[in-house]
């Protein structure tokens, strides 16, 4: 009989220690897990905010386009004026 109870305690003890060493590899995939998420928003974060940015740049752009055309408009109308103001020169 007394070499149940010392089997038992060993057996306790085992048991123990696979508790023991689920518990941290629970732990270490639960960190792992954790660090990941982590990275991954990160990741995210930056995206919308180059997506923002992107955005912010799209809108620059176009401001400078229609700034553009403006000009482009401008600069032709008075390429007219100054066609028929050649033109009534060469009657004269």
């Amino acid at each position: 009989s007394r070499g149940r109870v010392g089997w038992g305690k060993m057996a306790a003890g085992g048991a123990a220690d696979a508790q023991a060493r689920f518990g941290h590899s629970v732990k270490g995939l639960l960190t792992e897990k954790v660090t990941s998420c982590g990275t991954d928003v990160i990741a995210l974060t930056k995206q919308v905010l180059k997506g923002s940015r992107s955005a912010e740049l799209l809108g620059q752009a176009a401001r400078n386009m229609v700034m553009q055309e403006d000009a482009i408009l401008h600069s032709e109308d008075s390429l007219r004026k100054m066609a028929i103001i050649t033109t009534h020169l060469q009657y004269q």
